[in-house]
């Protein structure tokens, strides 16, 4: 069975900084892009980010970019996320998924529907 746990979430000051992992089980890891998505009340899940394997290739949306950091540990199947100069519009679920790594576009590695495998969620809170 593929399991996707995230962990690493909570309550956070505006400016402040939270660090997610996710770690993979269940499935050929370094034959997966991993990717974060991120949903809130009454807006559609996003891509926030993605890591390729084969070649450690990297996604941001633009609205991260600059202030979020994703990495791979191979050695131990867990992806994280490094979150910096965060904001209250940052609030939201946020989730890890896994994807077969056929292409190499943002906008492919960025759409939620292209994944088949997710975790269950870690709450990330801002506030002002």
């Amino acid at each position: 069975e593929v399991q996707l746990v995230e962990s690493g979430g909570g309550l956070v000051q505006a400016g402040g900084s939270l660090r997610l992992s996710c770690t993979a089980s269940g499935l050929s890891f370094d034959n997966y892009a991993i990717g974060w998505f991120r949903q809130a009340p009454g807006k559609e899940r996003e891509g926030v980010s993605c890591i390729k394997k084969t070649d450690g290739t990297t996604y941001y949306s633009d609205s991260v970019k600059g202030r979020f950091t994703i990495t791979s540990d191979n050695a131990k199947n867990t992806v994280y996320l490094q979150m910096n100069s965060l904001k209250p519009e940052d609030t939201a679920v946020y989730y890890c998924a896994a994807a077969p790594q056929y292409y190499s576009s943002s906008w492919y590695f960025l759409n939620k529907d292209v994944y088949d495998y997710w975790g269950q969620g870690t709450q990330v809170t801002v506030s002002s």
